[in-house]
């Protein structure tokens, strides 16, 4: 099974579905001819770990420690009904033998030690919820038992996803990492270069490539491309992904270059393949400086940034489908390790990666790193080619949910994603993030919903609208109210990220932001968030010009990773201090209590009374927005009206009418229209079902209807009559 190139996700990201990185990259190298094997190591590690087997080892190991806490005592004296079951819960988790749900539910079947404490909201959080899930958040916590046991008694570095996240966390240097490196392998270590070992041998590549998207990744890269040098120092070792494109970009110190040949930056098409004909070509051309195109290697014992090619990148349209195959898509683990209804998303089921755009559509907000190319460079592509992608997605996986991972989807291109979808009679599942801005009205929000959109998430960060326009976020809190309000109405949940701690916030800016989530989870328009401390970034606008924002940065002399930059606040507000309570208070608005205590309680020390008024968000969802399209897209999502003739006296003479019946899945609509008017109606509905692939817009309808003397088109629009229909399913999107 040789292949040129061995692509590697190293440990840990998610344990539900695939980081799509390495997918994305594969289904590139197929449309280049380039031969290439991909692997998930850190799913492949977890299953290693989390068997009998393995924790037998584990519990014998940690027999020899002299001190261990009383939790980790507890588990070791309980280690044969830890080890009983460990097998068939993983199996559980990865969808396998579902009547054990009922057998994980007892009271008494799984071991318990600390991470249980939090069953007393148990009932609370999973009253509604089927007994499968259930399962999952009790067999989830059961796996966090068994993981803490890990970090105290063998690897300190272990997280379900993450590994040694600390050593590439801020690391201006590159000595903290590289001292951790020169240690004797860990018992984690161990397995993870054991497998590894077994898929060199298997792939028998030329290239061993690591795609690294958090810090959390770093370490074990590190440690598996340093395996490899030592082992077969003739393989090419190079990363890319997340954290170089966001960090390494001030790279100093040669000493990476013992573990790796080449590092890119940013998309990693046109350079990973540069870098194959490099390797194909190196003994015939070894004395020339090979051109590369956004490409870290030694030159003369330096470190050199090589970008002397003149080849563009590919276009985003070009780069070609993601590809799944040699991933282990049936042994991934779903877990619920909390209630958070956008959190089971994440982590809960596997889903298919999918972009729309690339890039950024908006590209202003002042945190966020709008100077680099996976931001800046914003490039669509059409409807129909996503579409395509995810049927063939669907047919190399089997799956048919979506998390499109862009970083805010556009509203248009989702509008036409949405008529594709629904066009082709697809039954799919997805969700993104996106903006909170004006354009989800409610019919946008009802079409995506009918196209298989559950859920969206996206960032009201300060909820203040001084603060938003600080952000330059293109937002309102006025506006997000009425957007989560049309997403909630269709049926779409919405999470929100929240954020404080913003240059310049004031502590009466915080506790205002606060009341406006409280109101905005008591309306019923928001289901999901979670709050973030704000971090100063190189990249971003603030973090090239700190002083203007109040900020002092503290930024040390860089070697090697150049992304957060510790900072000193001039306001002197000290905003950790609130993270305890804004994150407490969040998770009962989320379960629907604590509505009615003041603020104050949730926090240990005073606070100032808000200033938002109890009824603002209330006020703001009064408003609809009633103001027709005339370019907006006008689409018909029901079954035909079955129509009878009537005839009413009139004063002068008798009017023919019609009556409608429209059935959709849940109710019926009756209304009745002027026959003629009716029987446009009825040539006109046709036309707009998506599987027409004919745009009418609302002028273009106007125009029709008034041009057969039917009378002027916007108060019959505005119609009792016509508000059924659209009711039944009539969209202007």
């Amino acid at each position: 099974m040789s292949k040129e190139l061995l692509l590697i996700t190293p440990p840990f990201t998610q344990l539900n579905t695939p980081y799509p990185a390495t997918a994305y990259i594969k289904g590139f190298l197929g449309t280049r001819g380039i031969s290439s094997y991909q692997m998930d190591l850190g799913i492949e590690v977890i299953l290693e770990v989390f068997t009998a087997r393995s924790f037998a080892r584990i519990f014998e190991k940690a027999g020899d420690l002299k001190e261990l806490s009383a939790n980790s005592r507890r588990m070791l004296a309980m280690k044969e009904d830890y080890l009983g079951p460990l097998d068939q819960v993983v199996g559980f988790l990865q969808g396998k033998n579902l009547p054990f749900a009922r057998q994980l539910c007892s009271e008494d079947f799984l071991p318990r030690a600390s991470r249980f404490d939090q069953l007393d909201d148990l009932d609370w959080a999973f009253g509604h919820m089927g007994l499968v899930d259930k399962a999952k958040h009790l067999a989830t916590l059961y796996l966090e038992d068994l993981s803490d046991f890990i970090v105290e008694c063998v690897d300190p570095h272990f997280g379900f996803s993450r590994y040694a996240e600390s050593l590439g966390q801020s690391a201006s240097r590159f000595d903290d990492l590289y001292d951790a490196l020169r240690q004797p392998a860990t018992f984690i270590d161990d397995i993870t270069l054991g497998i590894l070992e077994k898929r060199v041998a298997e792939v028998d590549p030329k290239m061993v490539c690591f795609s690294v998207p958090f810090p959390g990744n770093l370490y074990s890269a590190f440690r598996c491309a340093g395996w490899i040098k030592e082992r077969f120092p003739h393989l090419v070792t190079c990363m890319g992904g997340g954290f170089p494109n966001t960090e390494l970009r001030s790279l100093k110190d040669p000493r990476v270059f013992l573990f790796f040949d080449f590092i890119t930056l940013d998309d990693g098409e046109r350079p990973l393949e540069l870098l194959v004909d490099h390797v194909r070509t190196r003994e015939a051309s070894k004395d020339l400086l090979p051109a590369l195109k956004r490409t870290y290697m030694l030159k003369e014992g330096q470190v050199f940034y090589n970008n002397t090619s003149k080849l563009p990148d590919y276009r985003f349209a070009e780069v070609g489908t993601p590809d799944y195959s040699d991933l282990r898509l049936d042994a991934y683990i779903s877990v619920i390790e909390m209630a958070n209804p956008m959190h089971s998303l994440w982590s809960d089921g596997r889903w298919n990666k999918l972009t729309m755009a690339h890039g950024c559509y908006w590209g202003k907000c002042t945190f966020c790193d709008v100077s680099l190319d996976y931001i800046k460079v914003y490039e669509p592509v059409a409807a129909q080619l996503i579409v395509d992608r995810m049927e063939v997605l669907m047919e190399q996986t089997g799956e048919h949910g979506f998390h499109f991972v862009d970083e805010a989807a556009p509203p248009a291109l989702m509008r036409e994603v949405a008529l594709e979808i629904l066009r082709r009679q697809l039954t799919v599942t997805w969700w993104t993030n996106i903006r909170f801005e004006k354009r989800f009205t409610a019919d946008l929000c009802r079409l995506l919903r009918q196209s298989g959109c559950i859920a969206v998430s996206g960032g009201l960060e300060v909820a203040s609208d001084r603060l938003l326009a600080l952000i330059d976020k293109g937002v309102t809190v006025t506006q997000v109210a009425q957007v989560t309000r049309n997403f909630t109405e269709a049926g779409v949940m919405v999470h929100a990220y929240l954020m404080y701690g913003y240059p310049t916030q004031t502590v009466q800016e915080t506790v205002d932001s606060l009341e406006m989530v409280r109101q905005l989870f008591e309306q019923g328009v928001l289901q999901s968030g979670f709050w973030h401390r704000f971090a100063l970034t190189a990249h971003s606008p603030i973090g090239q010009n700190p002083e203007a924002y109040n900020l002092i940065p503290e930024k040390p002399e860089i070697s090697f990773a150049d992304n957060e930059v510790p900072y000193r606040d001039k306001t002197g507000v000290d905003h950790a201090k609130f993270s305890f309570g804004l994150k407490k208070s969040l998770y009962n608005f989320m379960h629907g209590v604590g509505f009615e205590m003041p603020l104050q309680e949730w926090f240990d020390f005073k606070i100032p009374r808000t200033k938002v008024s109890p009824n603002f968000i209330a006020t703001c969802l009064d408003h609809y927005d009633h103001q027709p399209l005339p370019n907006g897209k006008l689409v018909w999502l029901a079954s035909l009206p079955m129509v009878n003739e009537l005839t009413k006296a009139g004063k002068g003479k008798p009017a023919a009418r019609l009556e409608m019946v429209v059935h959709t899945k849940t109710a019926q609509h009756r209304f009745t229209v002027d026959r003629e008017a009716g029987l446009w109606l009825m040539d006109l509905l046709p036309t707009l079902h998506p599987r027409n692939r004919k745009t009418v817009t609302w002028k273009q309808a106007k125009e029709s209807f008034e041009r057969l003397g039917l009378g002027d088109f916007e108060p019959f629009w505005m119609s009792k009559p016509m508000g059924k229909l659209r009711q039944a399913g009539l969209l202007l999107v």
